[in-house]
């Protein structure tokens, strides 16, 4: 992350702090979900019964429908039982009203340095009856590359006497694309993100 986009969160950052906007909870989730005990289990059962071929097209439209409310989806086979996103930048608190992970600590983070999300979600029949759903969003950080000049590389002034110009190579810096590591400790997943998402999983079943 460069110093323009350093500055320009710093920036938002004090106004969202002048106005009381940041130490207010996300606006895409009020309330903070915490794990504990009311967590919500991870694979969790659906549509519990006889497992048919018209409940897992109705699981999977499901999982996939609300998956598509926070990432873009990446084309898979409908039989797989497995669902993938493509990576999604994580707003800070200088853009609360971008949906995101709900929990304070990974906002802060995501103000100050750039990272992301990316889901994976996995559909199979349960062992009793019904269809297990696992949610799993993963967090990459954005390291960008060393270019080859530092400042530290000694001058050498085109002037001198003793630079062979016909054999004089300036090199460039390296291209400046970015590289995504892991973030946080392993396994590097938002576990407050996957809550969310599996709540409204098991919504959508409860308002039909």
């Amino acid at each position: 992350m460069n110093w323009r986009t350093r500055a320009k969160r710093a920036v938002a950052l004090t106004v969202l702090g002048g106005i009381g906007c940041a130490s207010m909870p996300p606006l895409d989730n009020p309330a903070l979900i915490q794990s504990g005990p009311n967590a919500t289990e991870n694979p969790v059962l659906l549509a519990p019964g006889q497992p048919t071929a018209e409940g897992y097209e109705e699981i999977y439209n499901r999982v996939l429908s609300t998956l598509d409310d926070y990432f873009e989806i990446k084309p898979a086979s409908r039989y797989s039982g497995v669902i993938e996103t493509l990576p999604q930048i994580a707003p800070g608190y200088e853009q609360p009203w971008k949906i995101s992970s709900p929990d304070s600590h990974q906002r802060w983070l995501a103000t100050f340095q750039t990272m992301r999300h990316y889901a994976v979600a996995k559909i199979w029949a349960g062992e009793r009856g019904g269809y297990r759903v696992s949610i799993e969003v993963y967090k990459e950080l954005e390291v960008l590359p060393t270019p080859t000049l530092t400042s530290s590389t000694t001058a050498i002034f085109r002037d001198a006497p003793t630079v062979d110009r016909r054999s004089e190579v300036i090199t460039s810096p390296r291209s400046a694309t970015p590289q995504w590591i892991p973030a946080g400790p392993a396994p590097h997943r938002d576990f407050a993100f996957e809550q969310v998402i599996l709540r409204k999983i098991q919504a959508v079943g409860l308002q039909k």
